[in-house]
């Protein structure tokens, strides 16, 4: 199985990016993915989640109002569009697939991504 996230890079406060997870080796439509980032300095956080048919999503907190998830399942693919993004959004962010659970800890996620780095300058 593998989980290759991109799209990651240098943005200003405000802006904007949309990051892709391309799965391969499962069967994309039987897992619901999540998305996770993690800051300097600080732990593995929960961003969103979305069910494997995509009627379904959530989102942490700060996030909300801000990042949509959505998915496409005929290109094993899961996209977060970020928006009005801040400073404290910046982190490496993981994309995850879970086989059982829609869920927003890291220990339900059965397959992880090696990550991608959002900067957003101030």
């Amino acid at each position: 199985v593998q989980l290759q996230a991109s799209g990651g890079g240098l943005v200003q406060a405000g802006g904007s990016l949309r990051l892709s997870c391309a799965a391969s080796g499962l069967t994309f439509s039987r897992y619901d993915m999540g998305w996770f980032r993690q800051a300097p300095g600080k732990e593995r956080e929960f961003v969103a989640a979305i069910s494997r048919g995509g009627g379904t999503t959530y989102y942490t907190n700060s996030v909300k109002g801000r990042f949509t998830i959505s998915r496409d399942n005929a290109k094993n693919t899961v996209y977060p569009q970020m928006n009005s993004l801040k400073p404290e959004d910046t982190a490496v962010y993981y994309c995850a697939a879970a086989r059982s659970l829609l869920g927003r800890q890291a220990k339900e996620y059965d397959y992880w991504g090696q990550g991608t780095l959002v900067t957003v300058s101030s």
